[in-house]
């Protein structure tokens, strides 16, 4: 396996020397095969589009699925522009907006997570930590299950100093770095597909029951930890900005569920104001709610 992880890295990196609007005529020859050939996971996206926009005609959910593909072809070579990307140019094509405001608002605390979603291109937000290089960037992940590819993003999201956590490690990588000297910044993307076990609660989100991880809720009020939701925007081909959205100092003083609510109606707003630039190939509503509530009867049967 470390094989393969080398062999792509080295081709992945040669192919990432190339300029950027190179890199663009490289996506734009891959729109085509993508949408009309492979079909790559078409029938996803337009389900969802459909489920998630009924109040908009054929005609314009059609246009918003061919502007995800062709957004996410750039997001592919944009992945791969991280390969040799300098930090001038990574921090010219993706900025930050409100860090001195934040520094204030952080000025007492220990902890400050980021609700993320994969909307925009998610993996240009690791570089962060070159905007605050005196406070401890982290971002959870979820293993991916080829270990070359997953060996890759690693490296990846690691290159601009932050550090990649390990999903069942969350908690007490954070109890950990509670004993350090720097203030700790994590971004949780939350709005991937929990498993069954960890569905706990239900919003509504794009027209459909929606269950979200609880994670970031759950241990800010552990450890009082700021919350703040990342609003990305596509200012045009290939550059991003960020705006930090304070949702809460005081984590504890929220009823149970309430923050993830805030977060899923944060993101669903940024949808719905840019709805191409969202992950549609992602299965979002695989497991429904009814068959949340078939299962959790049948687990409690099982339990007694």
């Amino acid at each position: 396996m470390k094989f393969v992880y080398h062999i792509l890295f080295f081709l992945l990196y040669l192919l990432s020397l190339l300029p950027m609007r190179l890199l663009y005529l490289l996506s734009d020859g891959l729109f085509f095969p993508l949408f009309h050939v492979v079909k790559y996971r078409r029938k996803v996206v337009e389900k969802q589009l459909d489920e998630c926009f009924p109040e908009k005609s054929m005609q314009e959910r059609r246009a918003i699925e061919r502007q995800f593909y062709h957004f996410f072809c750039d997001y592919l070579v944009e992945v791969i522009k991280l390969f040799s990307i300098s930090k001038e140019e990574m921090m010219r094509r993706m900025k930050f907006f409100g860090i001195e405001q934040v520094r204030e608002e952080l000025k007492d605390k220990k902890f400050c997570f980021l609700y993320l979603g994969h909307y925009c291109n998610w993996e240009y937000i690791a570089s962060l930590s070159y905007w605050l290089p005196e406070i401890h960037c982290g971002q959870i992940y979820h293993r991916i299950y080829n270990q070359a590819f997953d060996d890759l993003f690693l490296k990846l999201r690691g290159q601009f100093g932050g550090e990649s956590i390990l999903m069942k490690d969350t908690l007490r990588r954070i109890l950990t770095l509670r004993g350090q000297e720097k203030k700790v910044m994590i971004g949780f993307i939350s709005d991937q597909l929990p498993k069954w076990e960890n569905m706990n609660h239900w919003t509504t989100f794009l027209n459909h029951d929606t269950s979200f991880f609880i994670g970031a809720e759950r241990i800010a009020k552990q450890v009082d930890a700021a919350l703040y939701y990342v609003d990305v925007e596509r200012v045009k081909r290939g550059y991003y900005q960020v705006t930090f959205r304070l949702m809460t100092l005081h984590p504890k003083e929220y009823p149970d569920y309430e923050l993830t609510d805030q977060y899923a109606r944060l993101l669903e707003k940024s949808i719905r104001h840019q709805p191409a630039y969202w992950l549609w190939t992602h299965k979002r509503w695989k497991r429904t709610k009814e068959e949340w509530v078939k299962w959790r009867e049948a687990h409690d049967l099982k339990e007694k």
